[in-house]
């Protein structure tokens, strides 16, 4: 499959559950590999990867409904507890701020950079997901729950919650995407 193939077969799937197609061990090491893979500015490795299973899976969600105190809907909540994992992407922080003391001429760009190598990391996993038959989301509570994550996954305090990736089965495909005007986001000069 083409990388253009992997990426149009990409979405946001919502209506996922509990039983994957693969072994979760397969996931886990796909998500080790795509880690190992996905190149970072300066090859700093600042990401930093947590993949919650089974009760931990549970957990996570019922911790982030409770942080937020019955403002999100239950119901979108277990939406995403459904599922059989969560990848927790994570920069760390240390790591950057080393950098950042090792090339003061580029202190400003690491945390982007950072940024930038998490985003690719997301991608890169959530399209390898659905390549294995897995459906995934992305989502964006932080920074509201990133103490109580922190304090339920154990990882440093310098480790900065970027986002969640809820994925499992795929239980409903969502509707297809409406066709787009391409030449409105992309310019060819010569």
């Amino acid at each position: 499959m083409s990388i253009i193939d992997s990426l149009e077969k990409r979405r946001s799937i919502y209506q996922i559950d509990k039983h994957l197609p693969v072994p979760q061990e397969q996931v886990v090491s796909m998500v080790e590999q795509a880690t190992a893979l996905v190149p970072d500015a300066f090859n700093m490795k600042s990401a930093r990867v947590v993949v919650a299973l089974g009760a931990q899976q549970d957990r996570l969600w019922d911790t982030i409904y409770e942080v937020f105190g019955g403002k999100v809907p239950r119901e979108k909540v277990n939406g995403f507890k459904n599922g059989a994992g969560t990848i927790l992407y994570f920069i760390d922080m240390a790591v950057v701020e080393g950098m950042q003391k090792q090339f003061p001429l580029y202190a400003a760009n690491f945390p982007i950079w950072a940024q930038q190598a998490n985003g690719m990391l997301q991608l890169s996993i959530w399209s390898a997901l659905r390549d294995m038959d897995i459906g995934a989301n992305l989502q964006h509570y932080n920074p509201v729950i990133d103490q109580k994550v922190k304090e339920l996954f154990k990882v440093p305090e310098n480790y900065q919650l970027v986002a969640q990736m809820p994925f499992g089965g795929i239980v409903a495909l969502p509707d297809a995407k409406p066709a787009e005007d391409i030449a409105l986001r992309v310019s060819v000069k010569a």
